[in-house]
């Protein structure tokens, strides 16, 4: 079991960082905008919520069952950090990472296995958004962690490798997200200046 909450919590800090300028700028996904990629993550966050065992987004109030505010996000889907702050809770609970599902299309996999997933989808695309927007990316290392051990194993045997790039070299002793993120198909580098004004 992985405690997907802080890696939830940087994610919903680096999607309340977005300005609406930067909405139709490129990011390292090579076919989405940053509103794209925002409405992946939105998608993503309440798809594994529901593996999860969750019945569906929480309440519209914007506040979750822990009493934190949730920031808005620029765009056209303002309830992503919610949603992404749903994910996390769901995961929190220890029946959520047993059994397994089936996420159609024939893909059946372990619960253990979605729910690393569902990590793999916030650290990645939270890279994906800071570096989209010239934003500090600094995930736990716990989460990097976890994570770097499971695209490791995972992505080369993927089920829907389709889903992946091809692999970057990495020095073996690079930082952690340089190591996830290469695995994935990505060019590590630095974050974007943010333009000045």
């Amino acid at each position: 079991m992985i405690d997907l909450k802080p890696a939830c919590r940087e994610m919903i800090g680096l999607l309340a960082g977005v300005e609406a300028s930067r909405l139709a700028d490129a990011t390292p996904c090579s076919e989405y905008t940053v509103a794209d990629l925002i409405a992946h993550i939105d998608d993503a966050a309440q798809g594994f919520a529901v593996f999860a065992g969750a019945g569906g987004p929480a309440n519209g109030s914007g506040e979750g069952a822990t009493g934190e505010d949730v920031p808005d996000v620029v765009g056209d889907r303002p309830d992503v950090a919610r949603h992404v702050r749903v994910l996390g809770e769901a995961w929190d609970a220890p029946t959520a990472w047993h059994g397994s599902t089936d996420a159609g299309g024939g893909v059946e996999l372990p619960n253990e296995v979605w729910g690393k997933i569902a990590l793999t989808e916030v650290v990645v695309h939270g890279w994906d958004l800071a570096q989209a927007t010239g934003q500090r990316f600094e995930m736990p290392e716990d989460a990097l962690r976890a994570c770097l051990d499971h695209v490791s194993e995972f992505v080369p045997r993927a089920p829907l490798p389709e889903l992946w790039g091809t692999a970057v070299d990495v020095p073996a002793d690079a930082p952690l997200i340089d190591r996830i993120v290469a695995i994935t198909g990505r060019t590590p580098r630095p974050p974007r200046t943010p333009p000045a004004g």
